[in-house]
């Protein structure tokens, strides 16, 4: 009886380690987990890149004649002015729907000068400056040499110039303390503001 009971160890224990044979008795490898299965990812659809948009830009290019009609600080430096802030008001805002520029100054006292060019690629710059329309009254200045146009007006202290020479339109506008002083300030300046339309 006990050897019968031997015998069917012996026979289990064979079993159970011929169930094990097939797997390589490495033991480097033995517990390592399987080799994990290799994910595919579904294929993109090829898109091809685009551009990078170009941004608008903010500032138009300006025309290399309306620069060299504007004037510097050289042009107003007897003036004994200070550079301010272009607001680009009253009857100037009329004349900046072509390709512009402008530059202010400001006098110790708080008066105003503002100094605008505007190329017009579409009509004449006489044409603009005979068809403009500022408030105030008109008021006539010295004839300048070599401008096809010239106006001017007075409203209130302000007092506004414009010149015309094939497509530039110059405006020159001083606000001072009184309109005999904006007067007076147009008049020195306008021949400066003639000589810059004409060298453009």
């Amino acid at each position: 009886m006990r050897h019968r009971q031997v015998l069917a160890v012996a026979t289990v224990a064979l079993f159970g380690l011929s169930g094990c044979a097939d797997r390589p008795n490495d033991l480097d490898t033995y517990y390592d987990d399987p080799a994990p299965t290799p994910t595919v990812e579904p294929a993109r659809p090829s898109v091809k890149p685009q551009a990078a948009p170009v941004p608008p830009s903010t500032q138009a290019r300006v025309p290399a004649a309306v620069s060299a009609a504007l004037l510097t600080d050289e042009d107003v430096a007897e003036e004994e002015v200070v550079p301010g802030e272009s607001k680009v008001s009253g009857c100037l805002t009329g004349l900046t729907r072509g390709t512009s520029r402008s530059t202010a100054w400001s006098y110790p006292s708080g008066s105003t000068l503002e100094h605008q060019v505007t190329e017009y690629t579409d009509r004449d710059a006489a044409d603009v400056v005979a068809r403009a329309d500022c408030d105030g009254k008109k008021v006539t200045l010295t004839k300048q040499t070599g401008v096809e146009a010239q106006r001017a007006w007075c409203e209130g202290t302000t007092c506004t110039v414009l010149l015309a020479k094939g497509k530039l339109v110059s405006a020159l506008s001083v606000t001072a303390g009184t309109e005999a002083r904006a007067t007076d300030a147009a008049k020195r300046l306008l021949p400066i503001v003639a000589q810059r339309l004409r060298s453009a």
